[in-house]
């Protein structure tokens, strides 16, 4: 099955580690990482889908950040 992931966090070094954290434990990168501004709290956002092919059938239980 397909496993789909959506990263996001403030425009840190956090978000840099949370995608490194994902690509290390096999997760690929889908697409370009997006950026907005959250204007309720005035910080830049990044996010960035992540995907990873494993065994199993997939359920909305499916724990994606333990794959």
């Amino acid at each position: 099955m397909k496993l789909y992931r959506f990263l996001s966090e403030d425009d840190t070094s956090a978000f840099c580690h949370k995608v490194t954290a994902a690509l290390n434990k096999g997760w690929e990168l889908q697409g370009e990482p997006v950026y907005a501004f959250d204007t309720a709290r005035g910080v830049m956002r990044c996010g960035q889908a992540v995907v990873k092919e494993v065994e199993g059938t997939y359920t909305p239980e499916t724990k994606l950040g333990d794959h």
